[in-house]
C-alpha cells in the first residue's frame, strides 16, 4: 500500500488542528477491525521530541508531523509487518502491544485495551537499523 503523501505545516497548533480533525473524533478501524482511540493528550507524545534526549518533549518534530497521515494508513494497510511491542518495564514481550512496520521503517504502537479496542502509543520513523533488527526479531503478532 502507498503512504499517503507528507505534509508540511506552518507549526505544531496547525498540525494539532488537522490531528483533532482526522483522528481525535472517532476511532480509527485497522484493516482487521480493532478500533483505535487517540485522545488530545495524545499529540504531544507523537509529534513532539526530546531535544536533549532527557525524555523531556520539548520540541515540534516536522520529520514527525508529515507524516501524520501514515499512522491512519498504517493501521488500515493489510501488509503491514505486525509484531508483539516489547515492554521496556517488564523487559518482556507482550501481545497485547502491537508494532505495526510499513514502508520499511515507519512504525506505529498501539496497545490494546480489550478484545476489538486499542489506544495509539506512539508512531516514528526508526533511524537505527539496529533497532529495526530488534524490533523485527520479535514475535509476530497474532
Amino acid at each position: 500500500m502507498a503512504m499517503p503523501p507528507l505534509k508540511t505545516f506552518a507549526d505544531a497548533v496547525e498540525c494539532g488542528k488537522h490531528y483533532k480533525q482526522l483522528y481525535c473524533s472517532g476511532p480509527i478501524p485497522t484493516f482487521d477491525g480493532i478500533m483505535v482511540r487517540f485522545d488530545r493528550d495524545d499529540f504531544l507524545h507523537l509529534f513532539f521530541e526530546s531535544s536533549n534526549r532527557d525524555g523531556n518533549k520539548d520540541t515540534f518534530s516536522a520529520r514527525r508531523a508529515e507524516r501524520i497521515d501514515w499512522i491512519k494508513a498504517a493501521l488500515q494497510d493489510p501488509k503491514a509487518e505486525l509484531f508483539q511491542g516489547y515492554d521496556n518495564k517488564t523487559k518482556i514481550c507482550r501481545p497485547d502491544r502491537r508494532v505495526c512496520v510499513v514502508s520499511g521503517d515507519y512504525v506505529v504502537i498501539i496497545v490494546l485495551t480489550d478484545a476489538k479496542k486499542a489506544k495509539i502509543v506512539t508512531a516514528f520513523v526508526i533511524d537505527d537499523p539496529e533497532v529495526l533488527k530488534s524490533l523485527k526479531a520479535s514475535p509476530k503478532w497474532k
